[in-house]
């Protein structure tokens, strides 16, 4: 089902800097919201407006005449002191306002797997709500739930790489022992784009990789595409969230800020329990040949 003009918000991100030239390839118009035209850098093809979801600003504009619209903005690790999930709540409030009053007929939305210790991560419970809130704007919500994406750019996937690339033994706290279903970019990409083309998808697709994995095994695994050896691991099972995270701050080199909810989010097992529909994610990649394209750039550098 070949959409109308399509609206990308997060076009200068990690998911949706790819997404752009699949949709461009799809031959529909594309319009892309961004805060700074002058910085974006964009293909000549796209439509650039000028706006910001989370400020309230630019969306009618942007959402005029547009049939599908992407939402791949979230507030954690923008910066903002205040609290991130009300700033979702009212940036997606505000896009699906917005979104209802030009007729858009489908949003997609790319949001995290749901598990068992779900209920405990602050960033997990917000990916859902902001997906409720856009659900109630549109006739055709589509909200994307995917695992870690492995990307040069994903914060949980560059935790993970500098975790093995600075710690001589590996500490390892209660979540390592985690399962998870991380899935490449390139898939997730795939996904997205045919979630805005297939006739009668579901509300909620479940996006994962070929492989299951704990996220120890990841990070041996990783070790491994660096061609460094597998760091010994000891298990600290009594190591506190907050212990955690200032671990994983320290060594992986992220501000405390984001890694507390990301770190509260390795509790929650991310696995595909009900399979996407036909022609959307059929055949993913695996873990290790996932890692080794995310690691591609920097290994030619």
């Amino acid at each position: 089902m070949a959409p109308g003009r399509i609206l990308l918000t997060g076009a200068t991100g990690a998911i949706g800097g790819r997404l752009l030239p699949a949709l461009l390839e799809g031959g529909a118009p594309v319009r892309a919201l961004v805060r700074r035209p002058e910085r974006a850098r964009l293909p000549d093809a796209v439509e650039v407006v000028s706006g910001d979801v989370f400020a309230d600003r630019g969306l009618d504009a942007a959402l005029a005449d547009v049939d599908v619209a992407y939402y791949l903005v979230h507030a954690m690790g923008r910066g903002n002191r205040g609290d991130f999930a009300e700033l979702d709540r009212r940036g997606a409030a505000a896009f699906g306002a917005a979104a209802e009053r030009a007729g858009v007929r489908r949003v997609v939305y790319l949001g995290g797997l749901d598990g068992s210790g779900a209920a405990d991560s602050h960033h997990l419970q917000s990916r859902a709500e902001v997906a409720d809130i856009l659900a109630r704007h549109v006739p055709e919500p589509v909200h994307a739930r995917a695992a870690m994406v492995i990307a040069p750019e994903s914060q949980s996937f560059l935790i993970l790489r500098r975790l093995v690339e600075r710690l001589p033994v590996m500490v390892c706290p209660q979540w390592v022992s985690t399962r998870s279903q991380p899935i490449a970019a390139r898939d997730v990409t795939a996904a997205l784009r045919a979630l805005g083309e297939v006739a009668g998808v579901p509300a909620e697709v479940q996006l994962g990789g070929a492989d299951v994995l704990t996220y120890r095994e990841m990070m041996l695994r990783t070790a491994e595409a660096l061609g460094r050896r597998r760091p010994p691991t000891v298990p600290v099972p009594f190591m506190t969230p907050r212990l955690s995270s200032l671990w994983v701050s320290l060594f992986g080199g992220v501000e405390y800020p984001l890694v507390r909810p990301l770190v509260e989010g390795l509790k929650a097992e991310m696995l595909v329990t009900v399979p996407p529909p036909p022609g959307v994610n059929d055949r993913p990649l695996g873990f290790d040949a996932a890692v080794r394209e995310a690691l591609a750039p920097a290994t030619a550098a």
